[in-house]
């Protein structure tokens, strides 16, 4: 079959984007997922976003998101921007605040005069059954009104805040991003038993109250330039441990990502809101 896509990116957290309203997609399997993806076989990407028609009367679209290696997730911040990108170009709708359904819930997002995109993603999640995390006999101490976790590596622990935001995210505080042992204990923290449904690895370093620099190994695509929900984490655990006020700037390897989230002002339940880019690259056509 052919198969039309576009290219998008979000500060460097790249997308192939399909239109499965207008194609049908459902001989596809995850061996065609995957070669999607390939950067070497493929079009390349970290992550493949499927725009889909709502199942619900209160949404206007609905997306789902696979993994570079085959797998479907839950959420992700930056292809949210990219999705109101890409269906306001393809003359999808009209509307630049849009409600789109994703695994488990239901966001807004608004495509902004400056042109960036502003995703409401919710609050943040710490509840251990939903994340989910099992804490085990695993060390911990208390950060503000949650705690943080002692998890056992091989190389050395980490102390690690858990915490989801549509997906599965564990946080670390370190000195330097640069020098961060990401290649080396992100694959091992992605798969630790902790996480039944393995999780996104976070590096953040602290520059002052209103600045971070993160880096992220994700799960089922390892390192990547940006990552959305990421950011979100991480700009959460630097505010709850008292590093940071709100909003933040997060400098990910491929752009930047504004966070507000206020904690001070409403407590866990406040809405984390991320504002960022969305480009689209090019469009094309593959035979499958």
């Amino acid at each position: 079959m052919k198969l039309h896509f576009t290219k998008m990116h979000g500060a460097g957290n790249d997308f192939i984007v399909i239109d499965c309203i207008s194609q049908d997609i459902s001989s596809l399997t995850k061996d065609a997922w995957i070669f999607l993806a390939n950067r070497q076989l493929g079009i390349g990407a970290d992550q493949i976003l499927l725009v889909e028609s709502p199942k619900s009367s209160g949404a206007d679209f609905r997306y789902r998101i696979i993994n570079h290696d085959g797998s479907e997730v839950e959420q992700c911040g930056n292809g949210s921007r990219c999705f109101v990108r890409f269906v306001r170009e393809k003359g999808l709708t009209s509307k630049k605040e849009i409600r789109v359904e994703v695994a488990h819930t239901t966001i807004t997002l608004t495509e902004q005069e400056d042109m960036r995109v502003r995703v409401n993603m919710g609050p943040p999640i710490f509840e251990h059954d939903l994340i989910p995390f099992i804490p085990s006999h695993l060390d911990s101490q208390m950060i503000g009104p949650i705690k943080e976790f002692l998890l056992p590596l091989m190389q050395s622990n980490v102390w690690i805040t858990p915490l989801s935001m549509g997906n599965p995210h564990a946080v670390q505080i370190v000195d330097c991003v640069k020098t961060a042992l990401v290649s080396q204990i992100g694959p091992e923290m992605e798969s630790h038993p902790s996480f039944p449904k393995r999780v996104n690895v976070g590096f953040v370093e602290v520059v002052d109250r209103s600045h971070i620099n993160i880096r992220v190994f994700e799960r089922g695509s390892g390192e990547t330039l940006s990552c959305g929900t990421g950011a979100c984490a991480a700009a959460v655990t630097a505010i709850l441990k008292n590093l940071t006020d709100s909003p933040v700037t997060v400098q990910t390897r491929g752009g930047l990502l504004e966070i507000d989230w206020q904690y001070a002002q409403h407590g866990l339940q406040a809405e984390v809101i991320m504002t960022g880019p969305a480009t689209t690259v090019y469009e094309g056509v593959i035979e499958i």
